[in-house]
C-alpha cells in the first residue's frame, strides 16, 4: 500500500500533507516516521506533517505534527495550507470551518496562492524589560530588535535555541521570535521553531504574535499589519478589545508544490 501525500507551502514554511477522511492510513504515524518523513536528506522534506481526519463538528480535524515526529499545538501556515489542500481535493468550498488542537477555526480560499484564517482571540501578552510572550494557537517568545542590519547579523539558531531551552521554557519550550520595525505597518520576522529546532523561512503564529507585541508595545497604531519573513509575505488584522484581541486574521499564500507517495511499510 502507498500513501499518496501532496506537498505544500505558505511563505517557504512547509509541510507534507495527507487526506485521511476516509481512513487512508492504516494507523496513527509513529514520532518516528514523521521525523523521517519530513527529514530533508532522506525523506520528503518539510517544516511538518499534517493529518486530515473527520470531525463530528467541522468539515475536517488537523493533526499536526512538528518535523522532529512530536505533536504539536496551532500551526498558523499549516493550517492554512490544510485548507488549500482540502479545496483541491473538493472536501470544501471557498469556505470551511475546520477543527485544530485549539478549537474551530473559520477560514476562506480566496484564490489558488491564498488563504485567510481566523485565529483564535487572544487574552493576555506578557511584557518583561527586554521580551514579550504571547500565545497565538502556539507559545512565541518576542524580542524587537533595533533594525533590519541587527535582524539580519542575528543568530537566530543559536540564540533561539538557548531561549528555547531556557528554564523559563523548559517544560513545553516555546517559538522564538526576532523582530524588526520598518514602518507603522511593516515588520521584518525571523523565527525559531520548537519541534523543527531551527530557523524557518515563515511562521505564521509567530507573526500574528509580532503584530500583536507591536500594537500592544505601542510600536504601531495599526491594526492591519505586514510581515515579511524570509520565505515571503503574511498579512494580519485584528481588533484591539479593553484588554485582549478578537477578530485576529492571518492571511497569505498556501501554495501547491508537488504530490507523491509514502512508503507504508514504515508504518
Amino acid at each position: 500500500m502507498r500513501i499518496a501525500f501532496l506537498k505544500y507551502q505558505g511563505a517557504g514554511n512547509d509541510f507534507i500533507v495527507i487526506d485521511n477522511l476516509q481512513g487512508q492510513l492504516p494507523k496513527t504515524p509513529s514520532k518516528e516516521i514523521i521525523s523521517k518523513w519530513c527529514d530533508r536528506h532522506f525523506g520528503v522534506g518539510a517544516d511538518g506533517c499534517i493529518i486530515l481526519e473527520p470531525s463530528a463538528t467541522a468539515d475536517f480535524y488537523m493533526r499536526y505534527f512538528n518535523a522532529d515526529g512530536s505533536t504539536s499545538t496551532l500551526c498558523g501556515n499549516g493550517a492554512r495550507c490544510a485548507v488549500a489542500f482540502a479545496h483541491r481535493l473538493h472536501h470544501i468550498n471557498t469556505q470551511t470551518h475546520f477543527e485544530a488542537s485549539d478549537g474551530l477555526h473559520h477560514a476562506t480560499f480566496t484564490s489558488e496562492e491564498r488563504v485567510s484564517l481566523k485565529m483564535q482571540d487572544v487574552k493576555e501578552i506578557t511584557q518583561a524589560s527586554d521580551y514579550s510572550f504571547v500565545h497565538t494557537g502556539s507559545p512565541h517568545h518576542l524580542i524587537f530588535l533595533p533594525n533590519a542590519d541587527v535582524l539580519e547579523a542575528m543568530d537566530v539558531v543559536g540564540e533561539g535555541r538557548k531561549i528555547r531551552n531556557s528554564a523559563a521554557y523548559r517544560a513545553a519550550g516555546t517559538n522564538v521570535n526576532f523582530i524588526a520595525q520598518q514602518s507603522e505597518t511593516h515588520l521584518l520576522l525571523r523565527t525559531y521553531e520548537r519541534g523543527v529546532e531551527n530557523e524557518t523561512l515563515a511562521c505564521g503564529t509567530g507573526a500574528v504574535a509580532a503584530a500583536l507585541g507591536a500594537y500592544a508595545l505601542q510600536k504601531t497604531k495599526s491594526n492591519a499589519l505586514t510581515l515579511q519573513a524570509r520565505g515571503g509575505v503574511l498579512e494580519v488584522s485584528f481588533k484591539p478589545a479593553e484588554d485582549y484581541f478578537e477578530n485576529i486574521y492571518l492571511s497569505g499564500p498556501a501554495s501547491f508544490v508537488f504530490e507523491g507517495y509514502l512508503n507504508s511499510v514504515l508504518l
